[in-house]
């Protein structure tokens, strides 16, 4: 049974493409109530996890995965159809693309990466979780007039809380990197040939 949250993270995962067409053919109040079917599951594959002790590698790394692939993919389907603001998608993607890039360099020098769940990283997840409910229900339930300014302050705060976090992750990669680094001794100058480049 250690396998269930595995399954139902997966199931997140497949709903990705589902929410992708549904903004794509302006049917919002389904992608919002999928959207929320998804934030359900999420809760519920991590409570069997932690409540029977089903935590497994595969899950640690594929429940972060399937969460952001769901959120940059509505980011960037309601950026695509100028529904949220351009400045904020590129944010919102530029993050995730530096931090995916880290772990990547940092698996090419040998270096483990321990990600610390930071208090900005969390708030800013809740803050692209809300906006992204909130720009879906708006659009879906067609109540703009009366959170139009609400929105505006969220995308900002989602923004500025993105930024935060991800400054936040990268400046302590280098650091522990640095750190290893020194302790390991590993640091490898760069060749002649490469410096000449």
């Amino acid at each position: 049974m250690s396998f269930v949250p595995n399954l139902i993270t997966l199931g997140r995962l497949i709903l990705v493409p589902v929410i992708i067409y549904l903004i794509g053919n302006q049917a919002y109040e389904a992608a919002f109530w999928v959207f929320v079917a998804a934030g359900i599951s999420d809760g519920v594959d991590g409570f069997i996890a932690k409540r029977f002790g089903y935590t497994t590698t595969l899950g640690a790394y594929l429940d972060p995965v399937a969460d952001k692939a769901l959120l940059v993919s509505i980011f960037v389907s309601l950026g695509m159809q100028e529904l949220i603001p351009f400045w904020l998608v590129i944010l919102v993607v530029s993050r995730d693309v530096l931090i995916v890039g880290a772990v990547l360099i940092s698996w090419l020098i040998g270096f483990v990466v321990t990600m610390r769940p930071l208090m900005v990283s969390k708030i800013n997840t809740t803050a692209q979780i809300a906006y992204a409910a909130a720009v879906l229900a708006v659009l879906g339930f067609a109540f703009e007039a009366h959170v139009g300014t609400l929105l505006i302050l969220g995308a900002y705060f989602t923004g500025l809380t993105t930024v935060v976090s991800g400054a936040s992750y990268l400046v302590d990669w280098v650091r522990d990197v640095s750190a290893w680094e020194t302790d390991t001794g590993s640091t490898q100058q760069p060749s002649q040939d490469r410096e000449g480049n």
